[in-house]
């Protein structure tokens, strides 16, 4: 795939914001994501099942797919996608504003990206965030960060260590416990999504 794809659950009138919605991925990788990622299928997932209620709060829904699944080193490929993708919703809505909401990758990614003019915060799932992250994209914005106690593949420890350097920056920051949970978002399916759909609701509230 030559360029990055939306996937376009638009609210039926003409929409108060919109959520990006980032998907995972993985450390290296130059393999291109199709419909069969498990990455990109579970975003997929959240987004069929939380659309409705966002959309009835005048709230549309993009997944973007990325063209490769790798962060490789500089994140450089996933950053460039969600870019490319703020700049189609700018294209449509002009100054619409955005909710950033990814999963592992997606929110690391996210956290770059963010100072977007269009972004108005970030919604962390499992975030894959490390400590020499910046997070001076966040500045102004509002971040909330859901990570389960039992996730194995990134650290709840560390998000809520980049939540607390946030703190210094952002408009607000808040942490949720998801309990003994892991990675891939599949227990507790339920739970995440109304995190994810609660969390998209109060930061586009705030804008």
């Amino acid at each position: 795939m030559s360029t990055p794809s939306l996937t376009r659950l638009d609210a039926p009138s003409a929409p108060r914001a919109l959520a990006l919605v980032l998907h995972g991925g993985t450390q290296r990788s130059s393999d291109p994501v199709d419909g069969r990622s498990a990455s990109w299928r579970r975003m997929a997932a959240m987004q069929r099942r939380i659309a409705p209620d966002l959309h009835a709060a005048g709230i549309s829904t993009w997944l973007l797919r990325y063209r490769v699944r790798g962060w490789n080193t500089t994140g450089r490929g996933p950053q460039e996608d969600a870019r490319w993708a703020l700049d189609r919703v700018r294209e449509e809505h002009g100054p619409l504003p955005v909710v950033l909401l990814g999963h592992s990758m997606g929110a690391r990614t996210s956290a770059y990206v963010a100072d977007d003019p269009a972004v108005v915060g970030v919604v962390g799932l499992a975030p894959w965030w490390q400590p020499d992250d910046p997070v001076g994209a966040l500045a102004g914005r509002h971040v909330v960060a859901a990570h389960g106690r039992t996730d194995k593949i990134t650290s709840a420890r560390m998000t809520r260590a980049f939540v607390q350097r946030a703190e210094a920056v952002a408009a607000s920051t808040e942490f949720v416990s998801m309990g003994r949970v892991g990675h891939y978002m599949l227990r507790r399916i339920p739970a995440w999504n109304d995190v994810a759909l609660r969390s998209v609701l109060a930061v586009a509230d705030r804008a």
